[in-house]
């Protein structure tokens, strides 16, 4: 008897990780979605991840980790009151500039904990939604950095060193954001359950660089972007 595919997704409860969450189901593999509360500004996704792990059934396996003290460290817009979230029809970020929305070493903690519960629940992936086209310049979402930390999955964990590495799933890596939305939609992805926003508020500020980039989505895919803006 084969066994049971099964997969930890990183589940933010926006745009990008949502997808991921579709492309998962699609692909049959048994969801075990993961969310972290860091002390974001746009704490309204974790709301959102609820309602994407409800939406696909598997609200029982969600797990929500507190991660606290990213926002004690502070040192980005998303986790600092004194930083401001920088309005992208008035700023610009130069080429290879890290904007202040970086949270630094975020994926680096999100990966290593979901590896941890990939390993309990006997999972063969994670699923993680970075994007190395249609992004904010995060070094971590580069897939030199997946690479790396894949190699040390399978380094620091039992099921690696019996041979059965976890594998580091980046359905979009090299998706444009007007793809990742044809492919979601395509999917029926439940976008009017996910918020990009960086600002948090009950309706997205349709200016920060997140929603930016979400709205040239889905004009690029011709299609109606589902949630309110202000």
């Amino acid at each position: 008897m084969s066994e049971s595919k099964k997969a930890v997704v990183i589940l933010s409860g926006g745009l990008d990780s949502t997808t991921c969450m579709g492309i998962a189901k699609d692909q049959g593999y048994e969801l075990y979605p993961i969310t972290f509360d860091y002390g974001q500004r746009h704490r309204i996704e974790i709301e959102n991840a609820r309602k994407v792990a409800e939406y696909y059934g598997v609200s029982h396996r969600h797990k929500i980790i507190a991660l606290g003290f990213l926002r004690d460290f502070g040192g980005s817009a998303l986790t600092d009151e004194h930083i401001e979230v920088p309005d992208m029809t008035k700023e610009t970020v130069r080429d290879g500039e890290i904007p202040v929305t970086y949270v630094p070493g975020r994926n680096l903690l999100f990966l290593s904990i979901a590896t941890s519960y990939a390993e309990v629940t006997g999972s063969q992936a994670i699923f993680i939604g970075v994007n190395a086209l249609d992004y904010s310049g995060y070094p971590d979402c580069r897939p030199e950095f997946i690479h790396k930390v894949e190699e040390v999955i399978a380094l620091a964990t039992k099921v690696g060193a019996e041979g059965k590495a976890i594998r580091i799933e980046t359905p979009l890596i090299r998706m444009s954001k007007a793809d990742i939305i044809r492919e979601g939609t395509r999917l029926q992805v439940p976008y009017h359950l996910t918020t990009s926003c960086y600002n948090g508020k009950e309706q997205a500020c349709g200016v920060c660089d997140s929603c930016r980039l979400r709205l040239k989505g889905f004009a690029e895919a011709g299609l109606t972007d589902p949630i309110p803006y202000a």
